[in-house]
């Protein structure tokens, strides 16, 4: 039982706890008496995946919130994603239990520079990746996930010119896997560029017997030694099915907390970043806690704020992405 003591005050909202507070059974009472839906990524604390109605990856929690029933839905997540949510379903009330839970890698790509990068190349077909802001979505002919990034570019004629933004190392492993010429921008995941690959071969050579599997947002170099590369939620299917016993991961660390779950009897090895630091967690997912989440359900707030023009033009290309991946 997660409880807090009557002294817990958080600076999001300044509001103490009662003692000995339940939160997991709060929160379960609040969902139900709410008509709420907690939705979460693989990326969070191990202990909001564990009361959430629904994790998963970018795709899987798209396709989850559009199809939602529920009036009021908690992400779970980053900003980014909340605002996917929120414009895939505009009937339902969209939390973030904390608005600050923001993205590098949507941050790395302002949506004026977009413009003019795009002004600049007006015959290029947009494909975006999902983790970018709805004004960069808006911008863009179709999104993509890690998941369906490969199936996304693939339903482009192979003469029409593609910009693909943000992530350059998922721009680069597609045009690899592809045979497509890509012009991408030029942004990084804090957390998928920090892993050392001189640590990650140290690794291997003290567990031969492991396999690395990778996401694709990690450097080309990193990619290039790995044993398997996917999207998060592939990551997690690959170690459930393959008979290996033991597996260096390099993606965010909370995925682990459900490969351990459904896969007890394996081994599991963090990848190591470049600094000895907490690098390999993202700083913005972990800035959600389940006390954020229980304020986010009693106070109904943070909502995701959005205007509808900008929620229509951000809608067509996200709508687009849904179509394609059947």
């Amino acid at each position: 039982m997660k409880t807090v003591s009557s002294s817990s005050t958080l600076s999001s909202s300044q509001v103490s706890l009662t003692a000995n507070l339940d939160l997991v059974s709060e929160i379960e009472h609040l969902k139900k008496m709410k008509n709420a839906l907690v939705l979460a990524h693989y990326y969070q604390e191990s202990e909001i995946q564990d009361i959430a109605d629904f994790i998963g990856d970018s795709l899987e929690l798209a396709r989850t919130a559009q199809k939602a029933q529920a009036k009021l839905i908690l992400f779970a997540g980053v900003h980014f994603m909340a605002e996917g949510a929120q414009i895939l379903n505009p009937e339902a009330t969209v939390l973030l239990p904390d608005l600050r839970a923001g993205c590098s890698l949507s941050d790395s790509c302002p949506p004026a520079a977009f413009a003019r990068l795009r002004a600049k190349y007006p015959d290029h077909f947009v494909v975006s990746y999902i983790n970018c802001s709805a004004e960069i979505k808006a911008q863009s002919d179709v999104i993509c996930t890690s998941s369906n990034a490969l199936k996304i570019i693939q339903r482009i004629p192979e003469n029409q010119n593609i910009l693909f933004a943000p992530d350059r190392n998922l721009g680069a492993y597609i045009a690899q896997q592809t045979g497509r010429k890509l012009l991408l921008w030029q942004g990084t995941c804090i957390v998928h560029e920090t892993f050392s690959e001189r640590k990650i071969i140290d690794l291997k050579i003290q567990n031969p017997d492991a396999l690395l599997i990778a996401h694709p947002e990690c450097e080309p170099t990193l990619l290039s030694r790995a044993d398997f590369i996917g999207s998060t939620s592939s990551l997690l299917q690959y170690v459930i099915d393959s008979p290996a016993l033991k597996f260096i991961i390099a993606t965010e660390e909370g995925i682990l907390h459900q490969m351990r779950k459904k896969a007890p009897h394996k081994t599991l090895i963090p990848a190591p970043p470049n600094q000895s630091c907490h690098c390999n967690a993202c700083p913005f997912m972990k800035l959600n806690t389940l006390e954020k989440v229980y304020l986010a359900l009693r106070d109904e707030k943070p909502k995701i704020e959005i205007s509808e023009d900008l929620r229509k033009k951000a809608f067509l290309p996200l709508q687009r992405m849904l179509e394609w991946s059947q």
